[in-house]
């Protein structure tokens, strides 16, 4: 018998806070980490713990580069900001935040073309479900940069898709709903912030170009809410569209399990 997935996306959607849900949801992370050491990736570590948003326990996963682990003094834990990172340009920015005050650094991470990413998910063995979620994912996330930089998709630059810790969300998403034998998925209707975010190119709107593509060409159902700032990243809407089997909403259900996955930033609602 399949099993229905549900995405309630009430505040947004990123790659980790969807890993986070589907971790919480009963996938295992032996799957999600065996998937991950299929790729030919070093210098990063995956942690998963708990947290709470607005009292609300949810699991909170992360992706820890080492060169900002070596960064952080005493260990202290990195917030990834994936549903604040405005735009892919040739600089990496991540929010992070230690105590009340936030700061930025730049790190310059390896950028990969489109076919880069197919060749080594080719490559990789990984399991035949997730390898085909995954290049599906990179696919919507290719053809709206390919759109909104004005080139071809082969030629298109993943400056924050091709940097690793969003690969590893992208294959981990995959790998957590290949696990749990998701056969059918509804998405809700995703919630963005409005206003604008700072970029290297200058100030851009919210909801960022590549997430308005992924929207406009995937027929995602968006609202925008008074909070101020980004929500939803390129690699979110893109692991929606992705997974998304059904529109609308079944008229009746039964709910058999519930995951919560936790993004990074605080808002006045829970970020969930």
């Amino acid at each position: 018998m399949g099993k229905t997935l549900y995405l309630e996306c009430y505040s947004g959607i990123s790659g980790d806070m969807t890993v986070g849900a589907l971790l919480d949801l009963g996938a295992r992370e032996e799957a999600l980490r065996e998937a991950l050491e299929a790729l030919p990736l070093t210098g990063y570590e995956i942690t998963s713990g708990r947290t709470k948003k607005c009292g609300i326990d949810a699991c909170d996963c992360d992706v820890i580069l080492e060169e900002e682990a070596h960064e952080h003094h005493g260990g202290e834990a990195h917030a990834h900001e994936h549903e604040a990172e405005p735009c892919h340009d040739h600089s990496h920015d991540h929010p992070h935040t230690h105590g009340p005050e936030a700061h930025d650094h730049h790190h310059d991470h390896v950028h990969r073309h489109y076919a880069d990413i197919m060749h080594m998910l080719d490559e990789a063995p990984l399991k035949p479900e997730v390898r085909a979620l995954a290049k599906k994912i990179f696919r919507i996330v290719g053809e709206a940069e390919s759109r909104v930089h004005a080139c071809p998709l082969e030629e298109v630059h993943f400056h924050e898709t091709g940097a690793v810790d969003s690969i590893v969300d992208i294959v981990g998403a995959a790998a957590c709903a290949v696990d749990l034998g998701i056969t059918e998925t509804y998405v809700s209707t995703i919630y963005e912030g409005q206003g604008h975010v700072w970029c290297q190119h200058g100030r851009i709107p919210v909801p960022a170009p590549a997430v308005a593509g992924i929207a406009a060409a995937e027929e995602l159902d968006l609202a925008i809410t008074n909070v101020s700032g980004e929500m939803v990243t390129p690699t979110g809407a893109a692991i929606a569209a992705a997974l998304r089997t059904k529109k609308g909403l079944p008229k009746t259900f039964v709910i058999r399990k519930i995951g919560m996955g936790a993004g990074k930033k605080d808002f006045p609602h829970a970020n969930l």
